[in-house]
């Protein structure tokens, strides 16, 4: 193992028993060809570095990119393997303004990832052998699977979502007690695809439910998929991300927060998010390994993220208008909510083709068919309604993020018929 690797491990102490066996080799290269970079950056004349300058010093740049780019032309160089550092404090600030229960708790600064996939995908490498159980609702994003499944080689173990229109946080923790000293836990709120956000009850039998596995001796490490935080429509709704809760639990528990501008800010082309970390009784040291271990795992990636994309947010971030901005985009959404909810109160007669599964949240809901496939329903709604949606978990998912205000009662009307359709069909 890599002596940087080792002093790492040795550096997060008993906290290592949360890696997997790659996380426990992975380090971020401070003596290699960075680390000697750093060390030259102030000398006169600096050969270290594979970018390249004119003869004044600033970026060599072609126009025809900078014209289009109205930023520093520093955004056109390397950001570095953590990210941006004013970017990295800039969103550590808006974590702690968006979740107050963090205050004065002690989490890791965010490095930055490509999106909040990419965050997936470290977190999978940092922490999931494949002799690990990921525990995760049985309606969950299918990404999910290709990186912790198919990419790592984790197992899955599924729970039930739903019990009498509340997350089934006692089957999510009958899942966490199964055999396995270790466990990775996703949650995903709001959720995709059902669009669904824990209330406040369900999140203290969440909580209740990881305590129980981590005194029982489990090691949990649980990812916060954070992806849409914020878009949430309804009172009684567990405002802010459980990373606060879960932060300081229990020493047999890493929380790992994943989010991002993707969804939050409506920049899905930006690819530019944050991985943290927090587990009770942390040092700064401990953290900051923890960092290197992730800032290691993006350089033997992809080097670095989009030096653009975060040069992008930091000016975004800093602009006069950006809450004023958002909170307009929110309106947006929560209106096409709203009429989602007068539709189905509007029309009764849809209960007898389809039942809406709860959704309070986000940028999806999802209807459940009655008496027909959920995949013959999405054909039909394509050949003869023209209205596409997407299949998961036998449910139908509804993006209503992109469907104008004024479609929603068409694309409802559709699916009713669609499914009426399939049963005179099959009559």
């Amino acid at each position: 193992m890599n002596r940087q690797a080792t002093e790492l491990n040795r550096t997060l102490g008993d906290a290592a028993k949360f890696l997997s066996r790659r996380g426990l080799r992975m380090y971020f290269p401070y003596g290699g060809i960075l680390g000697q970079s750093a060390e030259a950056k102030k000398c006169e004349v600096n050969a270290t570095i594979g970018m390249a300058f004119e003869e004044d010093g600033s970026p060599l740049l072609l126009d025809s990119f900078r014209r289009r780019i109205g930023l520093d032309p520093k955004a056109f160089l390397y950001a570095g393997s953590f990210g941006l550092p004013a970017l990295r404090e800039a969103w550590r600030k808006m974590e702690l303004k968006k979740n107050p229960s963090l205050k004065g708790v002690r989490f890791s600064l965010p490095v930055v990832t490509g999106a909040l996939t990419h965050g997936l995908r470290i977190a999978a490498e940092l922490f999931a052998d494949p002799s690990d159980e990921l525990v995760v609702p049985d309606l969950f994003w299918d990404n999910y699977e290709l990186i912790f499944t198919e990419a790592v080689g984790c197992r899955m173990r599924r729970f039930n979502t739903f019990r009498r229109g509340a997350f089934d946080a006692d089957a999510m923790k009958a899942a966490l007690l199964a055999p396995g000293a270790r466990k990775l836990l996703v949650l995903n709120f709001p959720n995709n695809p059902t669009g669904y956000t824990a209330t406040v009850e369900d999140a203290k039998r969440i909580v209740a439910a990881v305590r129980s596995a981590a005194r029982a001796g489990k090691r949990v490490v649980v990812i916060l998929d954070d992806a849409y935080f914020g878009l949430v429509y309804e009172k009684g709704i567990h405002g802010e991300s459980l990373f606060a809760e879960f932060a300081g639990l229990d020493r047999n528990v890493l929380a790992v927060k994943l989010d991002g501008t993707t969804k939050e800010d409506y920049v899905w082309g930006l690819r530019v998010g944050f991985i943290t970390f927090a587990f009770k009784g942390a040092s700064e040291a401990q953290l900051k390994a923890l960092e290197a271990k992730a800032a290691g795992d993006v350089r033997s990636g992809v080097s670095n993220i989009s030096s653009i994309g975060q040069h992008l947010a930091v000016a975004a971030y800093a602009d006069a208008d950006y809450a004023a901005q958002k909170k307009a985009k929110y309106a947006v959404l929560r209106a096409r909510y709203r009429e989602i909810r007068r539709i189905l109160r509007a029309n009764k007669a849809y209960a007898e083709t389809f039942e809406a599964m709860p959704f309070n949240s986000g940028y999806f809901m999802c209807v459940k068919p009655i008496g027909v496939d959920a995949e013959d329903v999405r054909r039909r709604l394509i050949e003869k309604y023209s209205v596409g949606t997407i299949v998961l978990s036998g449910l139908i998912r509804i993006a209503f993020s992109t469907v104008p205000t004024a479609r929603l009662a068409r694309l409802f009307a559709a699916v009713d018929s669609a499914i009426r359709d399939l049963r005179g069909m099959a009559r």
